[in-house]
């Protein structure tokens, strides 16, 4: 393996901030009235919310999604590779994009709107930059690229669950959320820690437990911030455990670690 360190174009990185930047400081400046779009669905009427900072947030995460293809494609190593083949890096940046832009939109204008503001775009450049650096598994730093993706992951899937749990939405609404982004984190999960080899089956049999698990959990009195950790800490465990036995790990020890992380994250979920 060669030793490589690349960092992105910083004039590439500066204006998909910039951009993602200037969206969100709209949300400052235009307030328009929130708007109810009325789904009718067999037995279920579903009214969904929409507003300028909803709006934002999407924007955002198109504008981070097309910024990080825009980025990576001046990796060196990565030249003759076609643009869908960089479909995976896109989900981080436009997950944390959404998340930032939904966290401003509930935000008063003020002091602290102003830092989430400056903190989003801290994170953000970490998450393109850190992107850039896991597209080539030959990177010396690609081991602490894959810590930090999966950090961002798993802190975003909190705050969905978390936030869903909240709102006290329908069971449906909630497993069709969490599906596709368990499905996500997990096979991007494994992608990295298995350098470039996608598992898909051992993705849809975590999603599938997680589902049934939350299905199970949801009738459950729990507060939504223990409802999210003990879902975050079975999905790291499950994660874990697949990249172990793909790896080949001894059966004596291959255990060890997901078994401490899900008794910790249900520790802290019910101390909490």
């Amino acid at each position: 393996m060669s030793e490589q360190k690349h960092l992105p174009d910083v004039e590439r990185l500066s204006v998909v901030l910039a951009l993602i930047l200037l969206a969100y400081a709209t949300t400052a400046l235009i307030t328009l009235p929130t708007r109810s779009l009325n789904l009718q669905l067999p037995g279920i009427l579903l009214v969904i919310n929409l507003n300028f900072s909803t709006v934002v947030a999407v924007v955002a995460a198109l504008l981070a999604a097309a910024g990080v293809e825009w980025v990576i494609g001046t990796h060196p190593n990565l030249n003759a590779q076609l643009y869908w083949r960089h479909w995976h890096h896109w989900l981080v940046p436009a997950f944390s994009a959404v998340a930032i832009g939904i966290t401003l939109g509930t935000l008063p204008v003020g002091p602290a709107w102003w830092i989430v503001f400056a903190l989003g775009g801290f994170l953000l450049a970490g998450v393109l930059t850190v992107e850039y650096i896991s597209a080539d598994p030959a990177d010396l730093r690609y081991s602490f690229a894959v810590l930090g993706l999966d950090a961002v992951s798993f802190a975003l899937f909190l705050i969905v669950v978390t936030a869903i749990a909240g709102a006290d939405l329908r069971l449906y609404i909630l497993l069709a959320t969490l599906v596709p982004v368990v499905f996500l984190i997990s096979a991007r999960s494994l992608y990295l820690r298995l350098r470039g080899a996608w598992r898909l089956g051992w993705a849809t049999g975590i999603t599938l437990i997680i589902a049934q698990l939350a299905a199970a959990m949801f009738y459950l009195p729990l507060r939504p911030l223990q409802f999210g950790l003990l879902l975050l800490g079975l999905l790291y465990g499950l994660i874990s455990l697949a990249s172990n036995m793909e790896e080949k790990a001894n059966p004596r020890t291959m255990w060890i670690e997901p078994a401490v992380v899900v008794l910790v994250f249900s520790l802290l979920g019910f101390l909490l």
